[in-house]
Parts: C-alpha cells; sequence; structure tokens
C-alpha cells in the first residue's frame, strides 16, 4: 500500500481523534473532580449534536457558529442538572447514581425519537470536500477546523483550571474534598460548575462532530461508550490523558479501516482496552 495513502489515513484520524479527546475530556473533568461516571455523557452530546443540526436546518447557521451558544446553553444544562438532580445522589451508593444517570440517558434518546424521529440527519456546509494539499498529503479541511476547535477549546479549559480562582478551588475539591470544606468553600456549587463545564466541552464536540459524521438518537450509547474507553485508556480524571487517549483511538480506527476492514475499528479499540487493563490499569497517563 503506498506510503502516502497511509500517512492521509493517519492525519485523518489525528485529527478526529482530537474531537474525541474534547469529548471524554468532558466525562474525564466530571469524574475526576465530582467522582460520578457520566452515563448519560453521549446522550448529551447526541443532543448538542442535533440543537446544531435543526440550526443549520432551520436558518442555515454554520455549526462553527453555534459552538459559542450551545457551548453556554450546554453549561447551564449541567449546572442545572448537578444542582438539581445529581447532587443528592452524590453520598448514595454507585448503583444508586449508576441506574439515575442510566434513567437520564434512555429518558434523553427516547426524547430524540420523539421529536426528530429515527432517520438520520446530517449537515453540508459548503467547505465539506474542500482540502489542503500538502507535498503528497491531502488533508480535509473540516478535520483541521474541527480539530484546531477541539485544541483551542482544551486548552482555554486547561487554563481556566490552572489560572482562574474557581478553577483552583475546584482543583481544591479534587484533591482534598475534606479541606476544601474546612476553610469553607461551597462544595456543592464547584461541583455544579464542574459538570457544566464538562457537559459544555461535549456540547461543542457534539457541533463539532456533525461536520464530520450524521447524527441519529440511538448514537448516544456508542459515544458514551466510546467515551468510557478512551477515558480509561488514557486514565480516569487524567485531563491530558483524554486527549491522548482520543487521539490513540482516532488514529487506531483509521488505520484499522484501512488495512483491515472498517468493521474493525471498534474491534481495534476495544483491544487497545484490553491491553491497557492488562498492562497499565490505571491508565496510561494516570499516577498509580
Amino acid at each position: 500500500m503506498p506510503i502516502d495513502a497511509v500517512a492521509n489515513v493517519v492525519i485523518g484520524g489525528l485529527l478526529t481523534g482530537l474531537v474525541y479527546g474534547l469529548m471524554a475530556l468532558g466525562l474525564s473533568v466530571i469524574y475526576g473532580v465530582v467522582r460520578i461516571v457520566n452515563f448519560a455523557h453521549g446522550e448529551i452530546m447526541t443532543l448538542a449534536m442535533y440543537a446544531a443540526v435543526m440550526a443549520f436546518a432551520l436558518a442555515g447557521i454554520d455549526p462553527l457558529w453555534m459552538l459559542l451558544p450551545v457551548a453556554l446553553g450546554f453549561f447551564g444544562l449541567g449546572y442545572g442538572l448537578q444542582r438539581g438532580l445529581i447532587n443528592p445522589f452524590i453520598d448514595r451508593p454507585e448503583h444508586s447514581q449508576f441506574i439515575l444517570l442510566l434513567a437520564l440517558a434512555l429518558v434523553l434518546v427516547n426524547l430524540m425519537l420523539v421529536v426528530f424521529g429515527p432517520d438520520a440527519r446530517n449537515v453540508q456546509v459548503d467547505y465539506a470536500l474542500d482540502s489542503y494539499l500538502i507535498g503528497p498529503l491531502l488533508i480535509d479541511k473540516v478535520r483541521v477546523i474541527c480539530a484546531g476547535v477541539a485544541l483551542l477549546a482544551c486548552a482555554l479549559l486547561f487554563a481556566i483550571f490552572r489560572y482562574t480562582a474557581f478553577g483552583k478551588a475546584i482543583r481544591a475539591c479534587a484533591d482534598n474534598l475534606l479541606g476544601a470544606q474546612v476553610v469553607g468553600l461551597n462544595v456543592r456549587h464547584l461541583y455544579a460548575l464542574t459538570f457544566g463545564l464538562g457537559t459544555a466541552c461535549v456540547g461543542v464536540a457534539g457541533c463539532l462532530l456533525t461536520l464530520l459524521v450524521d447524527v441519529t438518537p440511538v448514537s448516544g450509547p456508542a459515544y458514551t461508550l466510546l467515551a468510557f474507553v478512551i477515558v480509561i485508556i488514557g486514565g480516569l480524571g487524567s485531563m491530558v490523558g483524554a486527549l491522548a487517549g482520543g487521539v490513540l483511538i482516532g488514529v487506531s480506527e483509521a488505520v484499522a479501516g484501512l488495512l483491515i476492514t472498517p468493521s474493525a475499528k471498534s474491534m481495534i479499540s476495544f483491544a487497545l482496552l484490553i491491553l491497557v487493563l492488562a498492562f497499565r490499569p490505571q491508565g496510561l497517563f494516570s499516577a498509580r
């Protein structure tokens, strides 16, 4: 097989993997601080994808212009979900949290089926078929844009946690919950902010994915499972690990689709998951 073809596929997988990483980053942030696994993660992203698709269908708004409104709206959605629905379950057994979020996922899937129907929907922008020619490489313009936005969103999230006062307070809650309570931090409010930030990440990722793939109401569980694979490979609670895991899964799926068959993509992803669980169960970027 020509090396140019392999290089094109690897670059395409890397660019797509950055969007995957942003999606998984939302899940990793929520777990790293709140210590709750969001089993409705993919369903919430599917809802964001439909928001972008419907804005394009009804008003001709490019999904890239929907990034900020969706990020703000889904931040509010995540904040409200945490304060109103999830906070009462923080101290309950893990199986209660699992049932709550699984029920939320089922409600969202069926609500989207009722509202949007079962048919796949997509977005066809003017630049969908444009590409950049760099030597022997032909790189999709859409994937470059999506990867760039995903990197920018990840950098913004890193900066929020690193340099802002409430970001440092959130990190304090993640590092030492009792100490954060002793010094008077409003833990419930900070948990809700964290859930809002994680949901905003997945909202932005959903808008970007509408430029790459079709969306159906039943897409959510597959994206939830993909996000779990990525954060487990990268390391639960690790922001860098989520991004690196997304890139690894994106590249491995692209190469598997080229060298084996497109239906083998999931097989390769789960094979990587098994290898990581066998030899480094804490993930590639998490401390033991």
